[in-house]
């Protein structure tokens, strides 16, 4: 009987190992798609529409053909008037551009390079205190991963006072599921700002189509594994609450049963002690359970020997 409740201790305790083991890998890969997100330029793409400069200058695609080179225009000194028979959208050339939060990025129809600017510059001024607030919002939301990856890590390798690892559990899960708020608040005040400057952003910037991009989806994905790690680590500390609980009644039980094995002063007065919190239930129960698992396995050896000595007489 005592080995089967050795047993049972072991395969609690690799349940629980493996269910911290999944936290931290779910932790880690929302850490790093937060991070990617973060320092990424693809939240939102599209295309914007800007006329068509004209051909010439190693120019041939997406231009307006003139009649006449553009480097004779001025040559004989008078000034020359050039018809196109391009009319609508064919006077216009749809570039493609990529926004994230710290810069957006548009394609050069006169080259083959991009030309960048700060995003912050090109938000409404009415804007830009939400976007600082979904930046540090961002910011703190990794801070907040590092740290709930940090204590997880702890709890993994801690393996002395068992209500300290409890204690570890419960502040991993209250910083990702703070980590996890702030995210999704973030990710929200982006995508408020980014609508506004889409209406309300310079003209040579507006977007004539937009989508968006990996980055966000990232984000998102993000956000999602942070709190698929807050709740398996709240999952992991309830199941071990709930437990330790479940063994109090059964030792008080087994208490009343084994009353021969253990000393009758001893037993009134760990019975008639009270217990104030969950780490002192923890600390009693688990020392009690160690002395009657070796009471246990002790008078199991005892039965062996007379049932030998019983033999050979």
């Amino acid at each position: 009987m005592g080995l089967k409740g050795h047993d049972r201790m072991e395969l609690t305790e690799v349940v629980h190992w493996r269910r911290a083991v999944l936290a931290v890998v779910f932790n880690l890969v929302s850490l790093a798609l937060s991070t990617t997100a973060l320092l990424s330029s693809y939240w939102c793409e599209g295309t914007q529409k800007v006329p068509k400069p004209l051909c010439g200058n190693g120019k041939a695609t997406k231009c307006i053909v003139v009649p006449i080179a553009v480097e004779s225009i001025n040559a004989s000194g008078q000034d020359v008037v050039h018809y196109s028979w391009e009319t609508g959208d064919d006077r216009f050339a749809f570039r493609y551009f990529h926004t994230g939060i710290w810069y957006s990025c548009e394609e050069n129809i006169l080259g083959t390079d991009e030309k960048c600017r700060s995003f912050l510059e090109l938000t409404p001024p009415a804007e830009r205190g939400i976007l600082w607030l979904s930046l540090g919002s961002e910011l703190v939301y990794i801070i907040l991963l590092v740290i709930s990856f940090g204590l997880l890590l702890l709890e993994i390798f801690y393996t002395g006072n068992p209500v300290c690892g409890l204690k570890l559990n419960a502040f991993a899960a209250m910083s990702s599921v703070l980590s996890g708020l702030l995210g999704m608040v973030a990710h929200m005040m982006y995508t408020q700002v980014f609508q506004a400057t889409v209406s309300l952003g310079p003209e040579d910037w507006r977007p004539h189509s937009w989508d968006y991009g990996w980055a966000f989806y990232t984000a998102w994905a993000s956000f999602t594994c942070c709190m698929a790690s807050a709740v398996t680590t709240l999952n992991t500390y309830t199941k071990t609450v709930l437990e330790f609980r479940r063994n109090q009644k059964a030792f008080q039980q087994s208490l009343k049963e084994q009353t021969c094995f253990l000393n009758n002063k001893g037993i009134n007065v760990y019975r008639d002690k009270p217990v104030h919190s969950v780490s002192e239930s923890v600390d009693f129960y688990t020392e009690l359970q160690k002395k009657v698992l070796l009471r246990d396995h002790s008078m199991d050896l005892e039965d062996v020997e007379e049932s030998m000595e019983e033999e050979h007489c």
